[in-house]
């Protein structure tokens, strides 16, 4: 394998933003595969020799992805790693975990794993295993080498592989201890849920008698679908790219439109918009329409790079919509996955449940900072009204 290792000085000259965050140290392990075009990025807040824990999960790079002008595994893994250490920064924050990630929450830094392959070895095709077997081998060397602990799990690109029976995160944690198999969409869609009803609850809005839109139907809108059909009298409204998920939520009584409609669908009478999509949703022309939109109250989700331009949360502040960074409400998952992950560390039973139940501590941050944004005239972000109250 080639190895190639970008400080945190060259990480900013790829992804200017960087250098405004709150952590601007990311360093990037590139590796290159010897004989195809192979690039895994390892990109972590962690120092070298730190032995700090960093989180996030193994990407895949989906095609939309990959084909997006400027695309490159250094500079998605450097948004995406950044993105990961606000979500460990906001559950500091909160406080919001299971019991073992509350109690190392100091040694969790942010981090992300995105793979480029090339169309035969993704997940299902013939070279999966050749090319999840290199990527593997990579992992181990970073850690044996760089004195830091990469805990990676579930993200786009990964299902059953080739043989029809083995699921792709089971056959990467036969080959990296550090990659943990928990399916964490189940915990993230309840982190989006509660924070939902939190936000909304705060409006005077019982989920009851309230419009959700969703973009993005996968694992994890699917699980908020179930949630809010629990509520009689909700009225739901999806927007997905697949054609069979679409029937299935049809099937369900629940209207669908493709992403073709997207503009169209924003406009819809909504009292929220959850966000959950392969990155992008609210790019400028989205967040114009959604502050036009007279009914809609709140936008939230955990989508990653949900929003290109970062002044649209200024636009939908001043439109009197409030946004829930997505980096909060997709917390959940990562949470997840250093549960389990120092558990099986440990030797420890891990329970699902455990995680399940601190997601309740969203309800309260959606309601409180809400109602916080609602009696100061809107005056304030989410991200600032949540600092004013728990940050001490």
């Amino acid at each position: 394998m080639l190895r190639t290792v970008i400080p945190p000085a060259e990480c900013a000259a790829l992804v200017p933003d960087l250098a405004t965050t709150r952590n601007p140290n990311v360093w990037v392990y590139r590796y290159t595969h010897e004989t195809e075009p192979w690039t895994l990025s390892i990109a972590t807040h962690a120092t070298p020799g730190s032995a700090k824990l960093s989180l996030g999960g193994f990407r895949i790079a989906p095609l939309e992805r990959t084909t997006t002008p400027g695309f490159t595994t250094d500079r998605e893994a450097i948004a995406l790693a950044m993105g990961m250490e606000e979500k460990v920064h906001w559950s500091r924050v909160i406080q919001v975990g299971g019991p073992l990630a509350i109690r190392d929450i100091t040694r969790i830094v942010g981090g992300k794993c995105v793979l480029a392959p090339t169309d035969d070895a993704r997940v299902g095709n013939v070279r999966d295993a050749e090319l999840l077997t290199w990527a593997a081998e990579c992992l181990n060397d970073l850690e044996g080498r760089d004195g830091i602990h990469i805990t990676t799990g579930q993200d786009l690109g990964h299902g059953r592989m080739s043989d029809g029976k083995t699921g792709s995160l089971e056959f990467l944690h036969a080959r990296f201890h550090g990659s943990v198999v928990a399916d964490t969409s189940i915990p993230t869609g309840e982190g989006n849920y509660q924070i939902l009803r939190g936000m909304l609850r705060a409006h005077g809005v019982p989920l009851e008698r309230a419009t959700i839109a969703l973009i993005g139907c996968g694992n994890i809108g699917m699980h908020i679908i179930q949630r809010l059909r629990a509520h009689a009298g909700v009225t739901i409204l999806a927007c997905e790219p697949r054609e069979e998920r679409r029937a299935e939520l049809e099937a369900m009584g629940i209207r669908t439109w493709g992403p073709e409609a997207k503009q169209a669908f924003l406009e819809l009478p909504m009292d929220a918009l959850v966000v959950n999509a392969a990155g992008g949703t609210l790019d400028p022309f989205s967040i114009a329409t959604c502050a036009a939109n007279p009914q809609l109250r709140v936008v939230c989700g955990s989508e990653n790079l949900v929003m290109p331009d970062a002044q649209g949360v200024f636009t939908l502040r001043d439109a009197h919509k409030i946004y829930a960074t997505t980096e909060l409400g997709g917390m959940m998952g990562y949470l997840t996955a250093v549960e389990q992950y120092l558990a099986v560390l440990e030797g420890l039973p891990f329970d699902v449940g455990t995680v399940l139940k601190a997601a309740e501590r969203l309800d309260t941050a959606g309601y409180e900072a809400t109602s916080r944004i609602l009696a100061g005239a809107h005056h304030e972000t989410f991200e600032e009204a949540v600092t004013a109250l728990y940050l001490k």
